[in-house]
């Protein structure tokens, strides 16, 4: 049987910075009061994600690499990565604001937990007023000065917070140091890793009086001390065409507002394709005649041998569009 859409059971994530924003605004009916993440896609060991539909409904994903390789990854992914799914996907609830973090990149996550490092982006779904977010520092900073600040309390002193609205989107590359500030909603897209190591956590403590472990030393190791003047991605949109957000070794990522059918044919990408409705509702139609929906807060995985895509919205839909494209060095 040939391969079709995959959707995947959410796996959620309380945290104690996290809220009830994926249940109230993105319809995750599965969702607690205090969610802080929902895991869409997932090949993270022993946080795999289980498919929810169709004739392979209860697999997981790596299952699925395993039986169907390049038709489901493409040939150039699988036999870059194999089992391993290559990407992250999420949906983030910061009710509070999240640690001050940092993530390696890939050969510090290599020399110490044999892993890939963590680069990512975030796409803006809801804001509060007056809601920012950190990243990276306010100044030029090298090791010796930046642990003066940290050894003196001054860390948050010297942390660039930025404004955030609805459809801002921002570019993480590993070693930058960040924090998701409170009131926010977001889709993140990241490498296939769950390496974090944080810095501060605003000395708050859980309901059993217990503060949350740091990595002060680890961290030290990975930081980009280079001040950022904007992490923000600059982009104008137009509705009924494709709008790359972010293009980069890791991923992908293109954003599409559409209030008319779309074609997207995807013969000479060899990857998988993913779907985040970030808005409305539509119908993806493959195959000839088959069709499935999606909308707002869901997520699916267009297979590779998917290659002729077309999307009806259903008056108008807003997406995510994510993939791994092969860069090739100039």
């Amino acid at each position: 049987m040939t391969l079709y859409p995959l959707k995947f059971k959410p796996n959620y994530k309380e945290k104690i910075w996290g809220g009830n924003s994926l249940k109230k605004v993105l319809n995750k009916t599965g969702a607690s009061e205090k969610t802080g993440e929902s895991w869409e896609i997932s090949g993270i060991e022993g946080e795999l994600s289980v498919i929810a539909n169709g004739f392979l409904q209860d697999n997981d994903l790596q299952d699925l690499i395993e039986i169907y390789m390049g038709e489901l990854v493409g040939e150039r992914i699988y036999a870059q990565y194999g089992l391993e799914f290559p990407l992250l996907i999420k949906f983030i609830d910061a009710q509070d604001v999240l640690s001050i973090q940092v993530h390696p990149d890939d050969a510090l996550a290599k020399e110490r937990h044999n892993a890939y490092g963590k680069t990512e982006m975030w796409y803006i779904i809801d804001a509060a007023e007056k809601a920012d977010i950190i990243t990276g520092f306010n100044q030029k900073l090298d090791k010796a000065k930046y642990l003066e600040h940290f050894n003196k309390g001054e860390l948050p002193q010297i942390l660039k917070r930025e404004s955030i609205t609805q459809g801002d989107a921002f570019f993480m590359p590993a070693g930058r140091v960040h924090a998701i500030g409170k009131g926010t909603l977001l889709a993140e897209i990241q490498q296939t890793s769950d390496i974090t190591y944080r810095i501060y956590d605003w000395d708050r403590k859980d309901d059993k009086g217990n503060e949350r472990e740091l990595h002060t030393d680890l961290a030290v190791d990975a930081i980009d001390f280079n001040m950022v003047n904007n992490a923000k991605i600059d982009y104008k949109q137009e509705v009924n065409h494709t709008t790359t957000l972010k293009r980069c070794n890791y991923f992908t990522t293109n954003i599409l507002e559409f209030d008319q059918i779309i074609a997207r044919d995807y013969n000479l990408l060899d990857s998988f394709v993913i779907y985040m409705c970030m808005e409305g509702k539509f119908t993806i139609d493959y195959n000839g005649e088959e069709k499935i929906e999606l909308s707002k807060g869901e997520t699916v995985l267009i297979p590779n041998e998917l290659s002729d895509i077309k999307l009806t919205p259903n008056g108008k839909a807003k997406i995510l569009e994510v993939y791994l494209e092969e860069i090739k060095e100039k």
